[in-house]
């Protein structure tokens, strides 16, 4: 079976960028931790996963659809566009880009969907007959675990590779309600907000109980505590919305068929790339 990774490219730039101790320059001046670190997580984690084909995604600049159904959802992220050039990872994208075609890894941004959405597309369009790891510290993937379909959240040695008994045993739930168990619970990191009182565990018993979101909205009468029952109630159409939000779509088009994206390690280590693009 062929095993196709898929990165999160943005979230790995940003983990290495801000992960690095310290800014490192190279001999002529020019900052290069975050291409240094993404290179070095890049290569650490396919000698990892032994993938067959490998791509790697990247947000583009575009119109979001779901700022549209909530002007809230990450109005929390900071607007790189002012950002000084030193605590800015975008300044190195260039660089990244450059090393990913040297690696011979095919990559592109998002020009209408966010990554999210493409990801889950490569997920349901290849999870049935390949494996599929995808390499990000994003949990809205969780939902599209599978026993085909799994999750690495890259941190050195303490790496974890998160399968469908990882979610149940973490959250008390299947992979396929994380949509549902996020949007009761909301999201600090999109800004998204949840229903009052409903944490993690209460969120997982009433899916327990309930089975979706849906069924869970369908039956608030019958939700036994009435703390919870009122909550559930009086946030009816910010869960509907939350749902929305989170829930991946898997419609988008594909930039490259996964006969494309064939890919050979060869042994070649971070400084001979940073090397063959003129860094080191």
């Amino acid at each position: 079976m062929s095993r196709l990774l898929i990165v999160d490219g943005s979230n790995l730039l940003f983990q290495m960028f801000f992960g690095m101790p310290a800014r490192i320059v190279n001999e002529r001046g020019i900052a290069i931790q975050g291409t240094l670190g993404f290179v070095g997580a890049l290569l650490k984690i396919i000698r990892m996963t032994k993938p067959t084909h490998v791509v790697v995604l990247f947000d583009g600049e575009h119109h979001n659809d779901r700022s549209a159904l909530d002007s809230d959802y990450k109005a929390n992220r900071t607007d790189y566009s002012n950002i000084p050039e030193q605590e800015n990872p975008f300044s190195q994208l260039s660089d990244v880009y450059a090393a990913l075609d040297y690696l011979g890894i095919k990559h592109t941004e998002t020009t209408t969907n966010e990554t999210d959405d493409l990801i889950a597309a490569y997920a349901y369009t290849y999870g049935q007959e390949n494996e599929i790891v995808i390499s990000s510290f994003d949990s809205d993937f969780f939902q599209l675990i599978t026993d085909n379909v799994s999750v690495l959240r890259y941190r050195g040695d303490n790496t974890v590779i998160c399968t469908p008994e990882y979610i149940n045993q973490r959250l008390g739930i299947e992979p396929s309600q994380y949509a549902d168990f996020k949007s009761l619970t909301g999201d600090s990191s999109d800004n998204i907000r949840g229903a009052d009182k409903v944490g993690p565990k209460t969120a997982a018993l009433l899916l327990g109980q309930f089975g979706t979101l849906q069924n869970i909205l369908a039956n608030a009468e019958n939700i036994k505590k009435p703390s919870i029952k009122e909550s559930v109630i009086k946030n009816t159409e910010r869960l509907k919305t939350n749902y929305k939000l989170i829930k991946l779509d898997a419609s988008a088009e594909l930039p490259f068929d996964i006969d494309k994206l064939n890919y050979n390690l060869n042994g070649i280590t971070t400084n001979e790339v940073l090397k063959g693009i003129n860094l080191k």
